[in-house]
C-alpha cells in the first residue's frame, strides 16, 4: 500500500479535520464508509492509485469521529448533517469548483445530503448505496449502535462480531461513533428528482445493506447503475469498483 501523507482543515465547528490527496488534474473528491477511513477505503486497495492513474486528483477526507480527523465526544459535535457541512468546508478549504464527487456507504449518503444542498459537481459517484438508506435514514444506524454499546458481547462469526472486529482494526473511537450516527439526515424522493447531474450508482450484487441500488439510480434523473461483486463489506475491496468509476469517468 502507498503512503499518502495526511493533511488538515478546520471545520466550520471548529473540530481539526484531515484528508489525503493523490495525483493530479481534475479534483475527485471520495468520502468513506461508517467505521472506515480514507485510507481503508480508497488507498489500501489501490482505488486512489488507478484513479490518479488517470490524471485525476483524488481527495480522501477522513469523516469526523475517523481515521485521522478529530473525534470530540460532545454531542454538540454531532448536529444533523454535520458531515455535508464538514464536505462543504473541505470544497472551501480547497477552492474547489470544477470537481466530481462521489462516496461509499456512509460517503454515499453524504455526497447526496450535500448536492441537495447546493453543491455542484460536475459529476456524483455513490457506492454502495440503495434508494432506502437515502429516502429513510431513521433508524437505519441501530446495527451500529448495538455494536458500539455492547463491546465483547458478540457470538463469533456473527455480523456484529464481524463489525467489532473491524472497528478493532481501525482503532473506531467508539463515543465519537455513537455521536456520528445522530448526523444521519433522510433526502426525500422529490429532492433527489431535483439532481441532474450524471450520476453513479455502484454497489456489489450482494449488497442489500441500503436498499437497492438500482431503485436508486432509477430515482435520480440521470442515475446510472453498475453492478459489481461482492457484498456491501467486500465490494469496496475490489478493483471492479475502481474500474466501474473510471468507465463512468471516462465516458
Amino acid at each position: 500500500m502507498i503512503d499518502v501523507p495526511v493533511q488538515y482543515f478546520e471545520a466550520r465547528d471548529g473540530v481539526r479535520l484531515a484528508f489525503r490527496e493523490l495525483g493530479e488534474g481534475r479534483p475527485l473528491v471520495l468520502v468513506h464508509g461508517y467505521f472506515s477511513t480514507a485510507t481503508v477505503n480508497w488507498i489500501r486497495y489501490g482505488h486512489a492509485e488507478a484513479l490518479a492513474d488517470l490524471g485525476y486528483r483524488v481527495i480522501m477526507p477522513d469523516l469526523r469521529g475517523h481515521g485521522d480527523s478529530g473525534k470530540p465526544h460532545d454531542p454538540a459535535h454531532y448536529p444533523p448533517d454535520v458531515l455535508a457541512d464538514d464536505g462543504f468546508a473541505l470544497l472551501d478549504h480547497l477552492d474547489l469548483t470544477d470537481y466530481v464527487l462521489g462516496g461509499y456507504s456512509l460517503g454515499a449518503r453524504t455526497t447526496v445530503r450535500m448536492l441537495v444542498r447546493g453543491a455542484t459537481p460536475v459529476r456524483a459517484i455513490l457506492g454502495g448505496m440503495g434508494l432506502t438508506g437515502i429516502v429513510e435514514t431513521e433508524g437505519r444506524g441501530e446495527h451500529f449502535r448495538t455494536v458500539l454499546s455492547n463491546p465483547g458481547a458478540f457470538e463469533r462469526g456473527t455480523a456484529e462480531w464481524r463489525a467489532e472486529a473491524f472497528l478493532k482494526t481501525v482503532g473506531g473511537d467508539r463515543t465519537a461513533l455513537l455521536g456520528v450516527l445522530d448526523t444521519f439526515v433522510s433526502t426525500p424522493r422529490e429532492e433527489l428528482a431535483r439532481l441532474t447531474l450524471p450520476t453513479l450508482v455502484v454497489a456489489g450484487a450482494d449488497d442489500h445493506d441500503n436498499g437497492s441500488a438500482k431503485d436508486l439510480a432509477t430515482a435520480l434523473p440521470d442515475g446510472r447503475y453498475t453492478e459489481i461483486p461482492g457484498n456491501h463489506m467486500s465490494a469496496v475491496t475490489r478493483k471492479d469498483l475502481a474500474e466501474a468509476i473510471a468507465e463512468f469517468l471516462e465516458d
